[in-house]
């Protein structure tokens, strides 16, 4: 399929496995240009002089931010089932009570672009902001604080960081048991962050109140595709689905025109720079500067 061409585009769902890699290196492919932040669903290491891989390492981190937002408004203040009861004329407000973000505290676990983008607006709404990053921002006009404190603190946690050895399954039920009752998680960045199964027993039990996921651990078999006329296969999904505290968004937070606008353009020019023999600024390989060990600094390519 891909003999003939010289590079292939592809999405944060694509598995750009070894196999794969040897394949598209069997096949002469010099480039897979991701059209994504993220490279989790890539094996970097196996690409490493094979083929080139480059990103998209900023598109719009309002659009990712706001939908977070969206999210958390939309579980607070019950809008989804207000919507569907008022479709059928029911007009009590049974159940929809809510609380004021006005003064609660928000944990934000990771600030990169797109954490910064949720803190703010945050801050706009009078809540009491506290982060937690490896790497915190000097400028940052916000409380950095540690992982434990964050969960002991926060009356909600919304993730934005990558996913990694270090992150993966980071809400779990030791982590979980650590926060308050009632606490809402919102994840807009990768579903790996979170083990599905103990988020779905602190719902059970009350110690999540709610939970906004724009991700999920397994959705590569499920997103981006319609299955409105199959039977889920995923119990663990059908039961997030099913609960009326729990919204699941398919992987959309990035989906407004100017994010679409940016991704595009960033990924054609790391094209046009490939075929054109110039420095790939958005290349990612496993001896990049996360890794410690490339002295390129995108000053040339990684090989």
């Amino acid at each position: 399929m891909t003999k003939g061409y010289d590079a292939v585009c592809a999405f944060v769902n694509d598995d750009i496995n070894a196999d794969v890699i040897d394949v598209l290196y069997e096949n002469g492919i010099g480039l897979v240009a991701l059209r994504c932040a993220g490279y989790n669903n890539v094996d970097i290491k196996h690409a490493y002089k094979r083929v080139h891989v480059t990103r998209v390492p900023s598109y719009s981190p309002n659009a990712v931010a706001e939908h977070a937002m969206a999210l958390l408004l939309t579980l607070n203040r019950k809008i989804h089932r207000a919507y569907n009861r008022t479709r059928e004329h029911n007009f009590s407000l049974e159940g929809l009570t809510g609380f004021d973000l006005y003064g609660k505290t928000v944990g934000v676990i990771g600030t990169g672009k797109i954490g910064r983008a949720f803190a703010n607006i945050c801050k706009g709404f009078g809540m009491k902001v506290v982060a937690y990053d490896l790497y915190p921002a000097p400028d940052a006009d916000f409380e950095y604080k540690t992982l434990d404190e964050i969960f002991k603190e926060a009356d909600i946690i919304s993730l934005h960081c990558p996913l990694n050895e270090e992150t993966r399954h980071m809400i779990n039920d030791e982590s979980l048991g650590k926060m308050k009752d009632g606490v809402a998680i919102i994840n807009t960045s990768r579903g790996q962050l979170i083990d599905t199964q103990a988020l779905i027993r602190a719902i059970k039990c009350g110690k999540v109140g709610m939970a906004g996921l724009d991700v999920y651990e397994e959705e590569s078999e499920f997103f981006y595709e319609d299955h409105s006329n199959n039977i889920l296969q995923d119990d663990a999904l059908v039961t997030l689905i099913s609960m009326p505290n729990v919204i699941v968004t398919s992987h959309q937070a990035f989906l407004t025109k100017e994010a679409l606008q940016a991704i595009a353009q960033t990924t054609l020019k790391n094209m046009r720079d490939y075929f054109d023999d110039k420095v790939l600024v958005n290349e990612i390989c496993y001896r990049c500067e996360e890794y410690g060990i490339c002295d390129m600094g995108h000053t040339k390519n990684c090989f």
